[in-house]
């Protein structure tokens, strides 16, 4: 087992506006955006055609029920975007996991793992980590899950770090930092409950 990154310490991160990226090197980093990416919970847009295509597909949303296998396929996409999920990051969010602030959205077909995310929450504040697909639009599923869920639940900020033209199309928007601190503080004081 990697070294691990106490809960305590990325708890306290994220509430102050901070997450970690594991480096190259073997290094851990900590990163706070300005701009910073959302997506507001109130104007999230799902495309019609990837609507329907929720529908139709026989699919099945679980929640937190093979968190270290989303956590892998995350680390493992095979691209650029994939290696800061290093070891160290790997086993410290499992144990953010299993003290129930990290959690996965998964999304199953015929049995199989095709499709998640993974990312912690806080408050009422969720913070996206990472996205993988093995399936023509099973990451855009979990995410489009995930906004259910937080909306059922009465969270108040999704933080996705970074915008990026793959999640423009939901309404993900960039917004100052001091803004993004202010949304922050008011989200992780809230008492939302993610399972």
């Amino acid at each position: 087992m990697a070294a691990v990154i106490p809960p305590s310490l990325l708890l306290e991160g994220y509430r102050r506006g901070l997450f970690p990226m594991g480096m190259p090197d073997g290094s851990v980093q900590w990163f706070s955006p300005d701009p910073r990416g959302i997506i507001p919970l109130d104007t999230f847009h799902l495309p019609r055609r990837l609507a329907r295509a929720m529908r139709a597909a026989s699919i099945d949303i679980r929640i937190d029920t093979a968190f270290v296998d989303v956590v892998q396929a995350c680390a493992d996409r095979g691209d650029d975007d994939g290696t800061w999920i290093t070891d160290e990051i790997l086993d410290s969010y499992e144990s953010l996991h299993d003290l129930g602030h990290a959690h996965s959205v998964e999304v199953w077909q015929d049995g199989v793992l095709t499709g998640g995310l993974y990312g912690v929450s806080v408050g009422c504040a969720f913070f996206g980590e990472s996205m993988f697909h093995r399936a023509t639009d099973a990451s855009k599923f979990a995410l489009a899950a995930l906004v259910e869920r937080l909306r059922a639940r009465g969270f108040t900020l999704l933080d996705i770090q970074w915008v990026t033209p793959h999640l423009t199309q939901f309404g993900a928007v960039e917004i100052p930092r001091k803004e993004y601190l202010k949304q922050l503080a008011a989200a992780t004081n809230g008492e939302c409950r993610f399972v």
